[in-house]
């Protein structure tokens, strides 16, 4: 089979057929140039297809699926005997354990903490990491670029494609926290950390606040995993590299004597969610978190935009 016939018809490690799925969205650029924009939105949605129907995609989602089953379980498990459990600090992401016999919907929020610290970044690592090396590695990112999209149309929907990501690992792991913790758990009203009540219909509401800040959390390990995406060809290489730094930023963060620059790790402030189940609200980590992950997200992004900028595509 000639290289032309090979492209015509390569896909990617998991299977998926990237001229299948994107035919669509290259036969829009054929249009005037006023119409652009729906080409991007093709290029976007073509992107998410991609991932979403990959099967490495699928499980790690389905791994974030089970770790409130696991948590669900094994709380059940342990306080079978009327015994309580015991929980973390005040405010930390341990400390909900103890709640959750008591309502089910703390399951959710044991879950995010317990998920955010390592398996939900890893898995946004893994697909942000893969997005530009993995079309370099099998061939298609030179196929991409026939068409006029433009490397930094190109860049933007994969970095949507990965925050998008973002937003529905975080919702599978809640969502799939508060069906177990239904099933096992009573639900009711719920007591905040500062010890007020609030109706179960508020604690709802703020349990997808959190889901949401969980998500926006993880927009600078998107950004990074996209610029190290940009650097090599090989797509393992670069979530291997993604996720390898995510790990040593973590380990980092627990060290006492580098307090000084903690703050400014991406991960330091991921646990402040607690604080929206004060009452009042506490404001002031979250909105560092908020802004800090945003410094990362133009940092690394701009990072990435200019490597993949000046990248040879034809190496």
């Amino acid at each position: 089979m000639s290289r032309a016939e090979a492209d015509g018809v390569r896909t990617d490690a998991d299977g998926v057929r990237a001229d299948d799925v994107r035919a669509d969205a290259v036969r829009e650029v054929s249009g005037p140039r006023e119409v652009r924009w729906i080409w991007t939105f093709g290029l976007f949605r073509s992107e998410l297809g991609i991932t979403f129907r990959r099967w490495r995609t699928l499980a790690l989602l389905g791994v974030l699926a089970a770790v409130p089953i696991l948590v669900g379980v094994a709380v059940k498990i342990e306080t079978s005997d009327g015994s309580s459990m015991g929980g973390g600090g005040e405010g930390g992401g341990p400390a909900f354990i103890a709640q959750v016999t008591n309502n089910g919907l703390f399951l959710v929020f044991t879950a995010l903490a317990a998920t955010l610290p390592f398996f939900l970044p890893m898995a946004v690592g893994v697909v942000a990491g893969d997005s530009i090396a993995g079309e370099s590695s099998a061939g298609t990112l030179r196929y991409l670029l026939v068409a006029p999209a433009g490397r930094t149309r190109l860049l933007l929907a994969k970095y949507a494609t990965a925050m998008t990501f973002c937003l529905v690992a975080t919702l599978v792991v809640a969502v799939s926290a508060l069906a177990v913790g239904a099933l096992l758990f009573p639900l009711g009203e719920v007591t905040t950390i500062s010890g007020t009540r609030i109706g179960f219909g508020e604690g709802l509401l703020r349990a997808l606040l959190i889901a949401l800040v969980v998500a926006a959390s993880l927009i600078g390990v998107a950004a990074l995993g996209l610029f190290v995406s940009t650097l090599t060809s090989s797509g393992i290489a670069a979530m291997a590299t993604t996720v390898g730094l995510l790990i040593t930023i973590q380990i980092l963060d627990q060290i006492p004597q580098l307090h000084a620059i903690q703050p400014y790790f991406f991960s330091h402030y991921w646990l402040s969610f607690a604080d929206l189940m004060r009452e009042p609200v506490y404001w002031d980590e979250l909105v560092k978190n908020l802004g800090l992950q945003g410094l990362y997200a133009a940092l690394f992004g701009t990072a990435a935009w200019a490597r993949f900028g000046a990248k040879d595509i034809t190496a």
